[in-house]
């Protein structure tokens, strides 16, 4: 299935600003005081500790630190990165990977040998960790990607150079290897069966604003965080992660590895103690296809889905049935050659329920290619099983490429339009003509009702619709003309309901909207 991937990961800067020292123990709960203990002059020397931890918490995170962190590496990266190819994600302040100039004379830019232009160098830091002695080391996709150069800086401060075995960029995970190194290196291993409860507590180790061989502790927040990425379910951490911890590990209290840090939530750009990282046992299956194959293949029904809402489902007369809808399928994919429909809500697959688009895209990325997939689905108001053969998802730059190549939208004009514009739900509809197909680009197979003009008071206007979109279908049914889509609003009506569920076509694709009714 299709989706847009976008996130705010941990850029690397290197080079540290100003510094703010924090007193360590703020906040500690110090001793009360006793009539016995003298109140002037010296104090008395004891053997009983004056501060002792409560149960559960380390005394130190000494030991760990001094047995792990000979695995945690620093990258140094040179790359030439367009500005216009950084990635952004609502919510998120910052792009996905910040760089500075390395000041030499290429930064300025200048010409290729076959006169194009040459894209700045930039010079970026992250973090890193050994996976095995002979010099295999997991980090970020975002810290490797575009890399001309490679260096990996151990706790020694040896340097190596390093070049890259795969990338997974759905997963932000990459693997690299030095080279020339003298082995045995240090390693640390992926913890896949044990997982620490919220609450429990974790260290990190990395190279933030360059500052390699830093470790912070905290504990762990959250599980299942969802923060816009479609294949990782993510734990939050409030271990201080910042810019250049990407790609660095996140240990428990026995220095096993149980995540991978990757993205921060901040309004600043620094921590603020909310921090991700991909889970140990995802990050430990894409490095191992990694080292094995260099790509990493994850199933495909040709789908484009988005999250079956409560309000969606009130539309529909479903109650609170939770779930994923059908918004478009791929022509020839592997979902319409087995029947699944636009409109279609999947409720579970292969008899794990479904709550969510990002769910079901995660169940059907885990399958492998030719298997079977059992959807459960409901279609106009009636359950159904779909069974589908997953085919090989593309990229994620084949489907943003084929997501471009749909095709854009103008505002429909005034000819060829029927004298007298039905109204519904708000919106003033036109028939889809000839020339309204041809000005709005629309494929052979869209029919529907356009708008041709919104009521700026109306729920249709605060969710966005605008003049050109065309209306596909509305609860359930396919819809072909103003006139369908009228009779539809005014069953709901007269049903009690308070809102139709509508498909909308925008942009060569559709996307469902639970519109209020009216009066």
């Amino acid at each position: 299935m299709t989706s847009k991937k976008t996130g705010y990961l941990l850029g690397a800067v290197a080079g540290a600003g100003v510094m703010a020292a924090a007193v360590a123990g703020a906040g500690m709960r110090m001793p009360e005081a006793r009539a016995d203990q003298p109140q002037a002059g010296l104090i008395k020397a004891s053997t009983t500790p004056i501060f002792a931890p409560p149960p559960g918490a380390p005394m130190s995170f000494a030991d760990i630190f001094d047995r792990v962190s000979p695995a945690v590496v620093s990258i140094n990266v040179t790359s030439r990165v367009n500005p216009s190819d950084l990635r952004q994600i609502p919510g998120f302040p910052f792009n996905l990977i910040p760089r500075q100039p390395d000041g030499g004379e290429d930064e300025e830019g200048g010409q290729t040998e076959r006169g194009q232009p040459r894209l700045p160098t930039q010079q970026s830091a992250g973090s890193g960790f050994f996976i095995s002695a002979d010099g295999y080391i997991v980090t970020n996709n975002h810290v490797v990607e575009n890399a001309e150069k490679i260096t990996v800086v151990l706790k020694d401060e040896t340097e190596l150079e390093a070049t890259v075995v795969g990338r997974d960029e759905a997963t932000d995970i990459a693997v690299i290897k030095v080279k020339n190194g003298k082995g045995p290196f240090p390693f640390v291993n992926f913890e896949n069966s044990a997982r620490p409860r919220v609450g429990d507590w974790v260290i990190t180790v990395g190279n933030p604003f360059g500052l390699g061989g830093t470790a912070t502790a905290g504990i762990i927040s959250a599980y299942g965080r969802d923060i816009g990425e479609t294949f990782v379910d993510y734990i939050q951490i409030d271990a201080p992660i910042n810019r250049g911890n990407s790609g660095g590990p996140t240990f428990d209290v026995y220095g096993r590895v149980i995540g991978v840090n990757t993205a921060i939530f901040s309004p600043s750009g620094g921590s603020v103690g909310i921090g991700f990282a991909i889970p140990a046992d995802l990050a430990d299956s894409v490095t191992k296809q990694l080292i094995r194959g260099g790509k990493i293949e994850r199933g495909y029904i040709g789908a484009t889905i988005q999250n079956f809402t409560t309000e969606m489902a009130e539309a529909a007369g479903l109650g609170e049935q939770k779930g994923a809808i059908v918004a478009d399928l791929t022509p020839g994919g592997p979902s319409q050659r087995a029947g699944l429909q636009v409109g279609d809500v999947v409720t579970a697959i292969n008899g794990t329920a479904v709550r969510s688009s990002s769910e079901l895209t995660r169940q059907v990325a885990r399958a492998k290619p030719g298997d079977s997939l059992r959807l459960d689905v409901i279609r106009e108001g009636r359950r159904r099983t779909v069974e589908v053969r997953a085919g090989t998802r593309p990229s994620e730059r084949e489907l943003a490429a084929a997501n471009d190549n749909l095709g854009g939208q103008g505002a429909p004009g005034g000819e060829g339009q029927p004298q007298a514009s039905p109204s519904a739900l708000g919106l003033t509809l036109g028939v889809v003509t000839d020339a309204m197909r041809s000005r709005l680009n629309l494929p052979a197979d869209v029919r529907g009702a356009v708008v041709e003009s919104v009521d700026q008071n109306s729920d249709a206007a605060s969710k966005g619709l605008r003049r050109g979109d065309v209306i596909t279908r509305a609860n359930n049914r396919a819809i072909n003309s103003p006139a369908e889509l009228v009779a539809v609003v005014e069953e709901a009506k007269k049903a009690g309901r308070t809102s139709v569920l509508v498909g909308v076509f925008r942009n060569g694709r559709t996307s469902f909207l639970p519109l209020k009714v009216s009066g």
